[in-house]
């Protein structure tokens, strides 16, 4: 192991952003205060206490402004008032203070990659070719027509969400890019009045009421090849095709990200340090350096995508891919270890609102033993990885994805058009349907937005009062996967989160900031293990993902002291794991 002292690691350098403990709210399916059926701001207000306890430390609140609801909030028609349905201003502007009189930071979802096409930006712009914010979006001229006269769009580029990029606009005759759904329509920040809006609408109007930073939503998509030529193919199968080589990590990305940084330090005269999380995907080694290093000032830090995108098809994500714990841990090492002896920071997270419950992912749901100690042994391999700790509600309960809903259950925009699109070009009941609709059970985002269960009662776990649910409701919040439940058991995977997270913060040197990761033995298909160090401390952490008692050996003749586990009453000397057990040693300086 390297002898480096913590001055040769930069990115050891202490920060509030880096030692948190982030937990994400999907404010529809948090929790109903008014018995609607609908989550909202005052339903996340009542559970400030409940974070606290649980060892949150600051909050991120997906996109609650006024919206058509297209995708889920994502489409925005105005940055700067609440949607109804969540409440009113004043509602988000008490749960910031009253957080932050808790103890605990908000940050809010920055989604200007796009808006929605009910935003007065976009209304003015396809209003008239000559409208003064025509060319704050990405307008285009038919390639050509088709034989009975159909309007050709301007390039093969395919949205991220199924069929063509290009929606076409009659009034104008002309089509509009959207990358994501039809009424989200792209915004051009290479027009400098659109990009000053963003900045005043989007991210000042939040930074002077308090929150203290920003997820920022598609953080690489911002700066596209203006030329906009037809995507390479990639997907003999689809008539449209990715366009991340013109759209993903361009030219401009990172002038773009300076000066939006640049905007919020002149916002801030109250001595708050603002941070931000780019959602930026695949972006290579350079790429990620370049977003992150302190010395650039763009983004704080970054989510990547390899781990929790494991084994499905980058052309198409509903392709499923085989993978092996081997490719697993690999891509999970990828989220962090390149920040090791740089500037740059990391996060570390395994579920958020766009991806399957981690537990069925990567763990076993089959059993409730198996789902509980799987549950815990991701806990815990998640709290020893270096990075800011990212949780998703109801991540802290063990829960799982649903089984065996019909696809017409999906309230997902991304599954409803996808499976449109599939049915119409292979036939309903085709092989390539039936490996979409199997697919759907593994990966489909609407696995992670089920209302929140607050206890086994009634038809809404206590998610709502009496209310009909937006969207149905996991049934297996019965079998004790609900928050009064799991509080009552001393056993349970949310009291294990609760010490889990109090270990990471009581031996944050090591856990949070440590540095020089290794793998040991790599190639064991059974377990996931490493060491790494901070200073003279070192640690190694070893991970079953078995469901059978895995024999192992220790990397070393050094002393060995278990500090933490999945399971009670382990020796620490003992060379057994028993099914999904995970172990968080100290390890002696010399041998």
């Amino acid at each position: 192991m390297s002898t480096k002292t913590v001055e040769e690691h930069p990115e050891t350098k202490p920060q509030w952003w880096k030692e948190a403990t982030f937990y994400q709210i999907y404010p529809a399916s948090f929790k109903d205060s008014n018995n609607d059926g609908w989550g909202d701001i005052n339903g996340i207000r009542s559970k400030l206490d409940y974070l606290k306890d649980l060892g949150i430390t600051a909050i991120w609140i997906s996109p609650f402004y006024d919206s058509p609801q297209k995708d889920m909030g994502y489409d925005i028609a105005n940055y700067e008032k609440v949607w109804p349905k969540y409440g009113k201003n004043e509602d988000i502007f008490n749960l910031i203070k009253e957080a932050h009189n808790k103890g605990m930071k908000i940050l809010v979802d920055l989604v200007v990659n796009h808006c929605s096409d009910q935003h007065a930006w976009f209304k003015e712009s396809r209003s008239s070719k000559t409208n003064s914010k025509r060319n704050w979006f990405y307008w285009r001229k038919p390639k050509g027509y088709t034989a009975n006269g159909t309007p050709i769009p301007p390039n093969n580029w395919r949205s991220y969400f199924g069929g063509s990029a290009w929606k076409y606009d009659s009034k104008t005759k002309e089509f509009y890019l959207h990358l994501f759904a039809e009424g989200q329509p792209d915004l051009n920040w290479e027009n400098i009045n659109c990009r000053a809006a963003i900045f005043d609408s989007a991210v000042g109007f939040w930074l002077r009421h308090g929150v203290d930073g920003f997820r920022i939503d598609v953080a690489f998509l911002y700066s596209k090849t203006m030329t906009m030529p037809d995507a390479p193919l990639s997907n003999p199968k689809d008539d449209y095709q990715p366009s991340d080589p013109y759209t993903a990590n361009g030219a401009r990305i990172h002038e773009f990200h300076k000066l939006m940084h640049h905007y919020m330090l002149s916002q801030i005269d109250d001595g708050r340090t603002i941070m931000t999380v780019g959602e930026i995907g695949s972006a290579g080694m350079d790429a990620r350096l370049s977003y992150t290093s302190e010395k650039s000032q763009e983004l704080s830090e970054i989510f990547t995508f390899k781990h929790t995108d494991v084994g499905t098809s980058q052309s198409f994500i509903y392709d499923l891919l085989p993978f092996t714990l081997k490719d697993w841990k690999l891509a999970v090492a990828d989220s962090f270890r390149w920040i090791n002896g740089t500037d740059s920071w990391a996060t570390v997270y395994f579920e958020n609102h766009d991806r399957a419950r981690s537990v069925s992912r990567f763990g076993d749901d089959s059993t409730i033993t198996s789902r509980v100690a799987s549950a815990k042994l991701l806990c815990s391999l998640l709290i020893s990885l270096t990075g800011t700790m990212y949780i998703y509600q109801g991540q802290e309960l063990g829960s799982i994805n649903f089984k065996g809903w019909p696809v017409e259950d999906y309230e997902d925009v991304e599954v409803r058009n996808n499976y449109k699109i599939l049915c119409k070009k292979f036939g309903k009941d085709s092989s390539e349907v039936l490996k979409f609709k199997n697919a759907l059970s593994v990966i489909s985002r609407d696995h992670a937005r089920t209302p929140i269960p607050w206890s086994s009662k009634g038809l809404t776990g206590g998610f709502s009062d009496s209310a009909k649910p937006w969207f149905k409701m996991n049934e297996v919040y019965k079998e004790g996967i609900n928050v009064e439940d799991e509080l009552d058991d001393p056993n349970s995977v949310l009291n294990f989160w609760k010490r889990a997270i109090r270990f990471r913060k009581e031996n944050k040197d090591i856990l949070v900031y440590g540095y020089n990761f290794d793998f040991y033995d790599l190639d064991n298909p059974d377990y996931f293990a490493f060491t790494k160090q901070y200073a003279n401390k070192r640690f190694f952490g070893i991970f079953s993902f078995s469901g059978k008692d895995v024999k192992f050996k220790f990397p070393d003749d050094r002393k060995y002291t278990i500090f933490f586990g999945t399971h009670k009453n382990t020796d620490g000397a003992a060379d057994i794991l028993k099914p999904w057990e995970g172990r968080l040693y100290f390890v002696s300086a010399s041998k």
